[in-house]
């Protein structure tokens, strides 16, 4: 399996210097919160253009419903928040990391509310002295979590940033036209990272995409962001939008980056199950107004397991959702929102989804089950979001920083979107100019650097993609996907034994043969072949780890180990893992 995945490094042929130019300083691939974070901040020292495959209204941010966690209050403190962090996180969060971004998160907040986010105020919850109105989540021992607009707080957070953006620049759809800072192009997919050399080290010129009118171009850029959000598709039960296909981590590994921490994937415990319906998710938050959690026999089961009972840990919630049903039958538990009068007015969205389906929050029980939320592990960068590819680096779910260890904690991702967005980006202005910082300062945090230490060179650099056709047959892309999405809910779900993985292995590879020799024309088959390659190392990482941790379950591995007390890396052409040591978790 192991040479299928690392003997292609482009999906498609080509020649670069046959291929419409397009030139920048610093190119982002994404445009959820991370991604225009970083735009905003590269537009201070240059071009910049920012790619989307779809609209940006379909990113795992704009269909945030929880809130951003930050000390607003001054009765929180930003030790109290890293501790919040580091107890979610099992002992793998790198605390250094943990402690740069929860000081950063009120500034971040402050920075948003002065661009125009339309955040709650006072009148709904617990009154901080900022103005706002303070939430609480799972996790949390204080009312921290800032929301907009009811449950729509990653909605308004992308417009204010879009509209940011907009105001740097243009809004182009598709190739380069027009002048500007910032330009955003929808519609364009990134297939992968341009590389001079096909070997790990060799830096990141810019990336090669694909436009519904313009075809083939190759964007050329001194920094290339990576923003694309996580791989949720890959599951068939998800809250995430059919854009989270992993494309991004699949890109960083093909250009030989380290990816880490892939067996962590958050399981969300509150998504609305109604067959044929989609998994819509039921925001933390509501646990945070006072819902509870009821088995089929209306027992509020949750108070047995946790002494935060419904606002404990996801992976503790899904876990224990999961043990009940196995326990006492059932598709499903319930949440129970019937005590909260103001229901309807503090989540307005969620209402609208439910009356879709004739349940009244009011009178009704809401059917509730987990489903796969949030991709902890990624493309492993340092606290300035730069990866150990020279040239390139990431943010956002794509990216693995160490603040989120084995376990998210609620609403730190919109944090952390924030946060390195904003310091990737400034720290892309290192490219522009003299011997690269970022092949030196990748070393940390068990980076290590490329032997490239130029900058994105001025003319374009002839790299070409000789790539035969394939004399095996072919086979159903859909099927190939359905079948994927089952195996991994089924294998590498919440609960994950040794022999279940490596089931999922052998129908990955064995789905591998037939699909990633292929060469495909559009984005449905680019984007199969990388949710291939990063569901292989997905189960990879989770039969490594032999234990149980955070999120990541074991049932032939139930306790957590020292032995792995560790992150793990994979990189193209190693079949093996390198474990690299948790930084700061003296603090």
């Amino acid at each position: 399996m192991d040479r299928l995945f690392d003997e292609r490094r482009y999906l498609i042929p080509f020649r670069s210097t046959l291929l419409p130019q397009i030139f920048t300083d610093t190119l982002v691939i994404g445009a959820g919160v991370a991604g225009l974070r970083a735009a905003i901040a590269a537009a201070e020292h240059g071009e910049v253009i920012v790619l989307t495959k779809d609209d940006p209204s379909l990113s795992n941010t704009a269909w945030a419903q929880g809130g951003i966690a930050a000390v607003m209050d001054p009765r929180d403190t930003v030790e109290a928040h890293v501790a919040d962090t580091l107890e979610a996180g099992a002992g793998l969060c790198d605390a250094d990391v943990v402690r740069r971004i929860v000081a950063q998160g009120p500034e971040r907040i402050r920075e948003l509310l002065a661009w125009g986010m339309r955040a709650d105020g006072a009148g709904e919850g617990e009154q901080s002295a900022s103005g706002l109105s303070l939430g609480r989540e799972g996790g949390h021992h204080a009312s921290r979590i800032v929301h907009a607009l009811g449950d729509a707080t990653g909605r308004e957070v992308s417009r204010c940033l879009l509209e940011r953006v907009r105001t740097l620049g243009g809004d182009k759809r598709g190739a380069g036209a027009g002048a500007g800072q910032a330009r955003l192009f929808t519609g364009c997919f990134a297939l992968d990272l341009i590389t001079p050399s096909p070997e790990p080290g060799s830096p990141v010129l810019g990336a090669i995409t694909h436009h519904p009118r313009y075809g083939l171009q190759v964007v050329w850029a001194k920094a290339t962001i990576v923003a694309s959000g996580g791989a949720g598709v890959l599951f068939r039960e998800t809250t995430n939008p059919r854009v989270a296909t992993a494309d991004g981590i699949a890109m960083a590994y093909r250009a030989g980056a380290s990816i880490a921490d892939m067996a962590f994937v958050q399981f969300h415990p509150t998504a609305l199950y109604l067959a044929g319906a989609s998994r819509a998710l039921i925001s933390e938050a509501v646990r945070g107004e006072g819902a509870f959690l009821l088995d089929q026999s209306g027992h509020r089961f949750m108070r047995d397991e946790h002494p935060l009972a419904e606002l404990a840990p996801r992976d503790v919630v899904s876990s224990a959702i999961v043990r009940r049903l196995a326990k006492h039958g059932g598709t499903h538990v319930n949440l129970d929102v019937r005590h909260i009068a103001h229901f309807k007015s503090r989540f307005p969205g969620i209402a609208q989804v439910l009356a879709k389906y004739d349940l009244d929050p009011a009178q009704d029980l809401i059917p509730v089950n987990p489903a796969a939320h949030y991709t902890i592990g990624g493309v492993r960068t340092d606290e300035h979001g730069r990866t150990d590819v020279p040239g390139l680096y990431a943010v956002g779910e794509a990216s693995c920083t160490g603040l989120h260890g084995a376990n998210r904690l609620a609403s730190n991702s919109l944090l952390e979107g924030l946060v390195m967005g904003e310091a990737a980006g400034a720290a892309a202005a290192e490219r522009r100019a003299g011997p690269s910082v970022g092949a030196v300062h990748g070393a940390k945090n068990g980076l290590k650097a490329g032997t490239w230490s130029g900058v994105a060179p001025p003319m374009p650099v002839p790299i070409v993609s000789d790539i035969r056709p394939s004399p095996l047959g072919e086979i159903d892309l859909a099927d190939v996907l359905s079948s994927l999405r089952s195996a991994m809910w089924r294998n590498a779900g919440i609960e994950r034994t040794g022999q279940r993985l490596a089931d999922a292995g052998d129908m990955i590879g064995f789905w591998a043969r037939y699909t990633l020799d292929k060469i495909f024309d559009d984005p449905a088959g680019w984007q199969a072949q990388n949710m291939l390659l990063v569901a292989a190392l997905l189960v990879r990482s989770a039969a490594w780890r032999e234990e149980s941790r955070g999120c990541h379950r074991r049932t032939d591995y139930p306790e957590t180990s020292d032995r792995f007390h560790a992150h793990d890396t994979w990189r193209r052409g190693s079949a093996h893992a390198t474990a690299v040591p948790v930084e700061g978790v003296h603090a």
